[in-house]
């Protein structure tokens, strides 16, 4: 196979999507012959840069391939580990290509690039101006960076939160035991009054506080991108107004809450990291990555050392197929990403080409439960989508290692729920030992088993904050 000159060799691919080039089977190929080094840095909120050092061919043959290569590089880098900064040294000429993609207009005074949704969205999180910087040796930044510790503190009386889009779930924890537990259904994702959001929060505490004699801490798991407790892109607030005396309410909401309470410490952490660390608490292991197929994809990460990076871990919006004709985001407006790999998307998409015709008037979920039906009575076609989707999964796990330090790769969500689960697994697993078998090794590959599930993702919560 060859793409953009560069020839690569695969003995598995999708049988439903034969034109899927995997990112990183391709990155291999591509810099076996690559000598000229660049290196990239990305900075974001606090001063934080994280370096990385690659090659790329730097010649007029290959220069397609070359920009195609750190383009997608770039972009990884951005949503796995988030920033409103982009250095290059080493690079001018793509450099100054990505400037041009990197643009965004805000009052729509001039034409956007190629990746305004990506631009839009940085500056939303970090409020700073984005901006890709063309550098030498002397303007380019040094590292510094450094995972952070939370997580896995269970002495004391603790409140977990978990903040969901559907419903909310609180735990009361007692040294490490969760003595009561409550669902309660809301609805953050029509309700564009923070005052709702603020007031069901609150209501959540204080029943916890209720089971317990006093309260030392509360930890918080949730959708969204945070600074510090500070929810700075959220699908729960997707409905408020974006005014800034109204932003300012939702980027306190959590803290606000926790003073309702009393002065006791709070942390808040994306629900991906918290699925994590669910993993990484109930194994007793570190260097897991938690992996959710549903609505869309979603991602945390615990290190070596059982801390979170504080990164994005956004990898819905991730490049992972490089083919030029892939389905499009309809958010990002971007091709081959990872939402349209590893969600109910991905059923739906394969569908088609498996040739089941899904009722257009029924919703995603829907859809999926339809194929789900179908996948349970053994249907051959049915099998096809989630074996397709077991063969991205290995490519990906691949290109993952290359930005991840993974141990143990643990996959859920309704995606992966049932004989359809079952089905990914083992095509995954398969094609990994046949394709990248120092990855079949070292990487354990697994769902959720009973004990990830008596942790649970409030009580993991719960333990996220040190008591002072």
């Amino acid at each position: 196979m060859n793409y953009l000159g560069i020839e690569y060799q695969l003995k598995n691919l999708p049988e439903l999507d034969g034109d899927f080039i995997p990112f990183g089977a391709w990155m291999d190929a591509y810099l076996k012959g690559a000598t000229h080094p660049i290196s990239i840095a990305v900075e974001r909120n606090d001063g934080k840069i994280t370096v990385r050092s690659t090659k790329i061919y730097n010649t007029p043959e290959m220069a397609a391939a070359d920009y195609r290569f750190v383009e997608r590089y770039v972009k990884f880098l951005l949503w796995s580990i988030g920033g409103f900064k982009v250095y290059l040294l080493g690079a001018s000429e793509i450099a100054q290509h990505l400037q041009r993609d990197y643009v965004y207009f805000e009052d729509g005074a001039g034409e956007n690039g190629e990746r305004w949704f990506d631009v839009q969205f940085m500056q939303d999180v970090y409020e700073n101006g984005f901006e890709i910087v063309d550098c030498d040796e002397t303007s380019f930044p040094a590292e510094n960076d450094a995972s952070v510790s939370v997580g896995g503190h269970m002495d004391g009386c603790r409140i977990g939160f978990d903040a969901g889009g559907s419903d909310r779930k609180v735990s009361a924890v007692i040294d490490g035991e969760c003595v009561y537990s409550e669902e309660v259904v809301w609805h953050p994702k029509t309700e564009p009054d923070p005052q709702y959001h603020f007031n069901e929060i609150v209501s959540a505490f204080r029943t916890a506080a209720s089971k317990m004699p006093r309260v030392d801490a509360i930890g918080v798991s949730s959708a969204g991108v945070f600074i510090g407790n500070a929810p700075m892109v959220s699908a729960l607030f997707i409905k408020v107004p974006r005014e800034k005396e109204i932003r300012k309410q939702v980027k306190t909401i959590f803290d606000r809450a926790a003073l309702e309470i009393g002065d006791v410490p709070i942390v808040v952490a994306n629900d991906g990291d918290v699925t994590a660390l669910v993993g990484a608490m109930s194994m007793g292991v570190k260097g897991v990555m938690g992996m959710a197929m549903g609505t869309s994809e979603a991602v945390g990460y615990v290190d070596r050392k059982g801390n979170v990076l504080g990164w994005f871990n956004e990898l819905a919006f991730a490049p992972v197929d490089l083919n030029e004709k892939a389905m499009a985001d309809e958010w990002s407006t971007d091709i081959g990403v990872g939402c349209k790999y590893f969600s109910q998307d991905a059923v739906i998409k394969l569908a088609p080409a498996a040739g089941i015709e899904l009722d257009p008037t029924l919703t995603p979920a829907e859809k999926l439960l339809a194929v789900q039906a179908l996948i349970e009575q053994g249907d051959p076609r049915a099998v096809k989508i989630y074996e397709s989707i077991g063969c991205y999964l290995a490519h990906t796990i691949n290109l993952y290692c290359h930005f991840y330090d993974i141990c143990h790769l643990i996959v859920l969500g309704r995606v992966m729920s049932g004989r359809g689960g079952e089905i990914i697994m083992e095509n995954c697993k398969k094609i990994l030992r046949d394709e990248y078998p120092a990855i079949a090794e070292s990487v354990n590959v697994m769902l959720p088993d009973e004990r990830m599930r008596r942790v649970g993702q409030s009580v993991a919560a719960a333990s996220l904050p040190e008591i002072r």
